[in-house]
């Protein structure tokens, strides 16, 4: 098995009595990337901001802000404790090639590129137009037609 799973569990205090605390610890060697569980305690306080957390997180395991994803919070039923999962990229251009789109775009690490609502279906009919080698060649088309002007 190619990754090293940590039953550790890390707690740093934050201010006005907030704690975080990491569980499930995984070293994924794969995607280069560690993986874990946090658990956020903020009794008599709403959520905590995530860029909050990405910061501590990333002073708890010694590493850059930028480097630090954050997702799936799950608040408990009367608030108090939130729970979410986390990754820890190795490098940036780790980050850029396995983290979805979407995530890099919450993150400020990529802008959106706003299209109109006709325009993404026409693209996606476009699409299911031609497929296996078809698909190939039309891509190969609009390429070398893009080349030419």
């Amino acid at each position: 098995r190619h990754t090293e799973r940590s039953t550790e569990v890390r707690a740093v205090k934050m201010s006005g009595a907030v704690v975080v605390k990491t569980r499930k610890f995984i070293r994924n060697p794969l995607l280069a990337r560690r993986q874990m569980i946090f658990d956020v305690i903020h009794p008599g306080r709403p959520n905590v901001p995530r860029a909050e957390l990405q910061e501590v997180i990333a002073g708890m395991y010694k590493s850059e802000v930028k480097l630090v994803i954050l997702f799936g919070f799950r608040t408990k039923f009367g608030g108090g404790k939130t729970t979410g999962f986390c990754l820890i990229y190795d490098n940036e251009e780790a980050v850029m090639k396995f983290e979805p789109k979407y995530r890099l775009v919450r993150n400020g690490m990529t802008e959106k590129k706003e299209q109109s609502r006709k325009a993404i279906k026409e693209a996606k009919n476009k699409g299911k137009k031609t497929r296996g080698t078809g698909a190939r060649k039309a891509k190969h088309k609009a390429k070398r037609a893009a080349n030419a002007e």
